[in-house]
């Protein structure tokens, strides 16, 4: 491709760039009069190609043509803005950013960005498309929600990288990023689950938290909803819906990660993890199906969006897990791998399944490693019965208990035969 072609075909781009965020500021100015609006489709298209000029005339200038475009361009439509105001007739500053970003992007197009400029164009056209449901969830926003909301993105995007990622403390078992990691993930549950109550009600929030749970830490959701269960006890069956839904993906997930290490490992943990998850499954069904009006009667089940304080005692019951893991590993050395396994499984199931199948993908036998699997997701079942018969109480302990329990023994039994 020549350049002169290269360079029309850019052109071109920034055109369309500017064309299409004009389709979107036109519409949305549809009922305004003429010379009422500050641009439409006409002037974001002249905009963008603007943009493209100024950036083909600074490789040969220098950055100084493209700097003195933009600024004359926000000159214009500052006086635009100003004109337009004493008129009374507030067009909002989006109009300005939209015609700033589309000089910009247009000069990205020529510079060879055409993926980048292309992609922001398109984001750019759904954001200012969005104006009336962003302003209502704005509005329907309360102020702990948004308090909680900047809690929970100061310790994860501000606290977590700055943690040192290795290991301290007796056999380095202590890892600060791993433990606080699993601090947020349990205060993010928190805080997705009360927004997924929020929108979609109790009875279709609770399912929708026990889903993404189980695909992040179905430990953490079962501490978190037997927490719950001791502020509101009428919503046990719900609770349980979630706790229950949550432990019956682990095992899809233990399969699937396992499988992506080692792929004979598919095959040996098909069976036994699916039995386990349709024992779990059933009473969940059960639950879900018997409860009829669940939202009769029931407030707000969580009152707060961001449970950080369980969060971070949490934090500190794993970071003990994880001492005595390493402990026990180094009193009984490989040989007690299945040992091991178990040890590991109470607090975590992820560390110990994708240590042993890359073991088996090496010098482990899969039927071992297979079986230590299943000992560990057994051993994380019993310990989800035991965690929310001790925070929740008796009655949810023994609706999720149970199946976890049968759960556990199950697959023990059946892994044994089928390893």
């Amino acid at each position: 491709m020549s350049e002169e072609y290269l360079a029309f075909y850019n052109l071109g781009v920034a055109l369309a760039i500017g064309l299409l965020i004009g389709v979107e500021r036109g519409w949305q100015d549809r009922d305004a009069g003429e010379g009422a609006r500050v641009a439409g489709v006409r002037t974001h298209g002249l905009i963008g190609l603007l943009g493209g000029c100024c950036a083909l005339l600074a490789e040969s200038t220098g950055p100084i043509a493209l700097g003195l475009g933009f600024a004359a361009l926000a000159g214009v439509l500052a006086t635009v803005y100003v004109v337009n105001l004493r008129y009374d007739q507030d067009v909002g500053i989006t109009s300005l950013m939209a015609g700033l970003l589309t000089f910009s992007l247009g000069a990205l197009a020529v510079m060879g960005e055409l993926a980048i400029a292309a992609a922001s164009a398109v984001v750019t056209v759904l954001l200012l498309s969005q104006k009336p449901r962003l302003h209502g969830w704005i509005n329907a926003l309360e102020k702990r929600e948004l308090h909680a909301a900047i809690k929970l993105l100061l310790i994860s995007v501000v606290l977590l990288p700055v943690l040192p990622d290795k290991g301290y403390g007796p056999w380095q078992a202590l890892n600060p990023y791993v433990i606080w990691w699993m601090v947020v993930l349990i205060a993010s549950l928190s805080f997705v689950g009360y927004f997924a109550i929020r929108i979609g009600g109790t009875r279709r929030g609770m399912l929708f938290t026990g889903l993404f749970g189980g695909l992040a830490s179905s430990t953490a959701l079962t501490l978190h909803f037997s927490r719950l269960s001791r502020i509101n006890r009428q919503l046990d069956p719900v609770l349980a819906v979630g706790i229950l839904f949550a432990c019956g993906t682990m095992f899809g997930r233990m399969l699937l990660v396992s499988s992506m290490l080692n792929h004979r490992l598919f095959e040996l943990l098909l069976l036994p993890a699916a039995l386990m998850s349709l024992i779990v499954y059933l009473p969940a069904a059960f639950y879900w199906f018997r409860q009829r009006d669940p939202s009769s009667g029931l407030g707000s089940p969580l009152a707060n969006p961001l449970e950080l304080k369980t969060a971070v005692l949490f934090g500190l019951l794993l970071a003990l897990v994880m001492l005595l893991g390493r402990a026990l590993k180094a009193g009984f050395g490989e040989s007690g791998l299945i040992a091991l396994a178990a040890a590991s499984g109470v607090a975590d199931v992820d560390a110990i399944t994708l240590s042993l199948a890359r073991m088996s993908a090496e010098d482990l036998v899969p039927g071992t490693a297979a079986m230590g699997i299943i000992v560990a997701a057994a051993a994380n079942s019993l310990a989800k019965a035991v965690m929310a018969t001790l925070v929740g109480g008796i009655r949810i302990g023994l609706m999720v208990g149970i199946p976890l329990l049968v759960a556990a023994l199950g697959g023990v039994v059946f892994a044994g035969f089928w390893a």
